[in-house]
């Protein structure tokens, strides 16, 4: 095999560079790996949601209901659009699971006795659907099966309606509805603490007392159809039957997290690559302009032999597109390895049956292919100077530097700096935009370690807010239905109970012109200490008298300030209609909260003093009696443990926050290694001749490696507030873009994130330092020196 002379001398280039050629495509790599990882998870999840959503059916439309005749069902089908009814029931229980010695909640939900499901279908993962003809069996979801190490066979209790009843698991399943699972009070899933199980509609229709009826309803709609007509007509049909308002599936629970994770996943796409190919690209222009000015007489050599100028770009470009090349290789390899791991983070929070994982060389392709165009973009201007650049000027020396003197006496400058140091300063004063992109390329690389870190800072912020200040209760109790306040005395003498506070919410829709959302308005009761309401500036507030108090996140949708009125629609009033002013806003990270004072809100419903649960504060002592007794309440539909889902959140995000800081943080360390390294060999390289000189005339190697550590160290420090301003901004988009109506997180940021940032560029600056020194304790002094200059 003959291989041709540019392409010999190719090879020889790519080994002599081989560390900056390595340093480069490990950059690269970091932007290909972002894309293969966050594209890949974004195709998987997408694709697997769509195929298992179209499989099984998943509804387009839910409701919730008091009580309706199943003769409905007929009238519901004949709305325009629907190509799929389900009328079922669905109720909320507390469950006894062995082992376990705090109460579970579950949410019993019927399936037809005969024939499968039109809407929301079951994959059954092991075992079989529930016989109507024995009482007590039940499918239960995977994730709660998993979390209690269920088999086909299992056995559990159950408070149903007011009598605990045992339960056999027949089947585990899964469905497209509760691919999410999140109990009630509780931030993240916790599997162990909540359960879906489905019952026969016989069985459940006898435990309830909903024979003939059913009190919860899901749809599915035909392709094109109007969402905004048919929600309509359902709450049309509902109304007299105690509906609270249909809502489409972006408003569904499990629908609604998922989608907000496939939004994340496009934003790091859209973000994170592009920061790593600027840095990238500008890499490949420090070297290869470096490389063409030392190799200036070779490319007039290579022109005067007869080469074209084409000819001698595509020998330079081709540098490029194998760095390029190697970049993507390596990033593609990291992206597999690291992909699965990210779909095992996923797979802790969404739970389907099956993955779909198609093949993508496309997806390398475009890595590849948007890797080589930003390092060719880089190389631009080094290649124009290639292709312009005639022969006769190429092999002649390159016009001397024109230094300009730095002070305007040179005495001033000894006042200030000795002459090693003043040569470092001179050399990044004649090469200032080089010095600048350098600089900013090392603050990039803090910035994002900065972006990484500070969502611990964050995540503890929002523990504290959430868990020691907004809501400071032990416990929360949700009644099967509407009790009267008189049931919080009962409550009151449950063993280690200490306070009892009553809780009441009624569902609405707000509006505001146009714009409008379904929420729940809730109860504040003066005196309160275990739930407070927190301003803006995090303090305690209190509802007025009359009017709403509004999360800072509902009057930003709606548009609504202090002041304001806002139509209230009382969803099991049959959408009644009342003008309700806004008298306050507040701060709030979970949902979009509403409040009013208990009187107002009962003046508002009209239907007396009505409580919907209690918050506890429980002696820790006797924590156990209170869960025995509990588990044989009749009126307790739920429960939700406030020490349990703090430690689950604290858990579940503290794994995916380290997972994503090491991810961050390694991607930064490999951009400032990127940049410092290849800074310092380029120093390195134009200055070799006078480092030389300066050893000839006496100088120790120690004060020769000063001039270029004090640059470098300049840099550094340089880069130092610029990285920390960037920081701030990065993070500050990273809060706007988690600012959903489900979730957000507060922008807080500790000083000791900045110093760790730094602490970790500055250490790499060292490691890059010593690796240096090396190279300069080896100058051959006498093949430098007969370098013509």
């Amino acid at each position: 095999m003959v291989i041709a002379m540019l392409d010999r001398k190719l090879i020889r280039d790519l080994l002599r560079m081989w560390l900056q050629v390595l340093a480069i495509a490990m950059v690269m790599a970091c932007g290909v790996a972002t894309i293969i990882i966050a594209v890949g998870a974004l195709r998987t999840l997408e694709d697997t949601r769509d195929a298992f959503y179209d499989r099984y059916r998943f509804g387009t439309v839910f409701a919730s209901l008091v009580r309706a005749p199943l003769h409905l069902r007929e009238q519901l089908a004949r709305i325009p659009g629907i190509n799929g009814v389900e009328t079922r029931i669905a109720r909320a229980v507390l469950l006894d699971v062995p082992g376990m010695r705090e109460p579970a909640t579950g949410l019993a939900v019927s399936i037809p006795d005969i024939g499968e499901l039109s809407v929301n279908s079951l994959y059954i993962r092991a075992g079989r659907l529930p016989d109507p003809d024995r009482v007590g069996e039940v499918a239960v979801n995977e994730q709660f099966a998993k979390a209690h190490r269920m088999v086909p066979g299992s056995t559990f209790e159950g408070v149903i309606n007011g009598s605990k009843r045992l339960l056999t698991v027949t089947g585990i399943v899964l469905s497209p509805e509760y691919v999410y699972t999140l109990g009630p009070g509780d931030l993240v899933p916790d599997q162990r603490r909540f359960g879906v199980m489905f019952m026969p509609r016989r069985q459940l229709a006898g435990m309830f007392d909903m024979t003939g009826a059913f009190n919860d309803l899901t749809l599915r709609t035909q392709r094109g159809a109007d969402l905004a007509a048919v929600i309509s007509a359902v709450d049309t049909i509902l109304a007299p039957y105690g509906g609270t308002g249909a809502r489409d599936r972006d408003d569904q629970i499990s629908h609604a997290f998922l989608d907000s994770e496939l939004s994340q996943l496009r934003g790091m796409v859209t973000i994170v690559p592009p920061i790593f190919l600027f840095v990238a690209a500008f890499l490949v222009n420090m070297i290869l302009s470096r490389l063409i000015t030392l190799e200036r007489e070779q490319v007039g050599l290579l022109k005067a032999l007869g080469f074209s100028a084409l000819a001698v770009a595509w020998h330079y470009a081709k540098l490029v597109i194998v760095v390029a090349l190697l970049g993507t290789a390596i990033g593609g390899a990291v992206g597999a390895w690291v992909a699965p791991m990210l779909a095992q983070v996923y797979g802790e929070f969404y739970y389907f049956p099956f993955l779909v994982l198609r093949p993508a060389p496309d997806l390398y392709l475009t890595a590849a292919t948007v890797t080589s165009l930003a390092a060719l973009a880089g190389a631009g201007k080094a290649l124009w100077n290639v292709l312009s650049l005639p022969a006769a000027v190429a092999m002649q020396p390159p016009a001397p530097t024109r230094y300009r003197k730095l002070f305007h006496r040179p005495a001033d400058a000894h006042r200030f700096f000795s002459q090693l140091t003043t040569m470092a300063l001179r050399g990044m004063i004649r090469h200032p935009v080089r010095s600048l992109l350098t600089t900013f390329s090392t603050a990039i690389s803090l910035s994002l370690i900065v972006t990484a870190l500070f969502t611990f800072d964050s995540i503890e912020a929002m523990i504290d807010i959430i868990y020691f200040r907004t809501e400071r209760q032990d416990a929360t109790l949700a009644f099967g239905q509407e009790q009267s306040p008189a049931v919080l005395q009962s409550v009151g003498r449950l063993p280690g109970v200490l306070r009892a506070e009553p809780m009441r919410s009624v569902p609405v829709v707000l509006r505001n012109e146009h714009v409008e959302r379904r929420l729940t308005v809730s109860a504040w009761t003066e005196g309160a200490d275990l739930s407070q309401i927190l301003a803006t500036d995090l303090t305690p507030v209190q509802p007025a008298p009359t009017g709403l108090m509004i999360s800072d996140r509902v009057a930003s949708i709606l548009g609504l300030s202090i002041g304001d009125l806002a139509e209230v629609e009382l969803l099991e009033k049959e959408g009644r209609i009342e003008w309700v002013p806004v008298t306050g806003v507040f701060q709030s990270y979970i949902g979009m909260s509403v409040f009013m004072s208990d009187e107002a809100l009962t003046r508002l419903v009209g239907d007396g003093p009505r409580v919907t649960g209690a918050r506890l504060a429980v002696d820790a002592a006797q924590v156990d009696d209170l869960y025995d007794v509990l588990k044989s309440t009749p009126a307790i539909a739920a429960i939700s443990l406030m020490t349990v889902s703090r430690e689950r959140f604290r858990e579940q995000v503290a794994q995916n926050v380290t997972m994503m800081t090491w991810i961050y943080s390694g991607l930064a360390i490999i951009i400032t290694f990127g940049v410092i390294y290849n800074t310092a060999r380029i120093q390195l390289s134009e200055r070799a001749r006078e480092l030389a000189s300066l050893r000839v005339l006496g100088f120790t190697r120690g004060e020769v490696y000063r001039v270029l550590l004090v640059e470098l160290a300049v840099v550094a420090l340089a880069a130092q507030p610029v990285g920390w301003g960037l920081g701030y901004l990065f993070c500050w988009a990273v809060v706007e873009g988690f600012d959903t109506d489900l979730f957000r997180i507060p922008f807080v940021i500790e000083q000791s994130t900045f110093g760790i940032g730094s602490g970790l560029v500055l250490a790499v600056v060292v490691v890059t330092g010593l690796v240096i020194r090396r190279r300069v304790a080896r100058l051959d002094l006498i093949s430098v020196l007969k370098t013509r200059e």
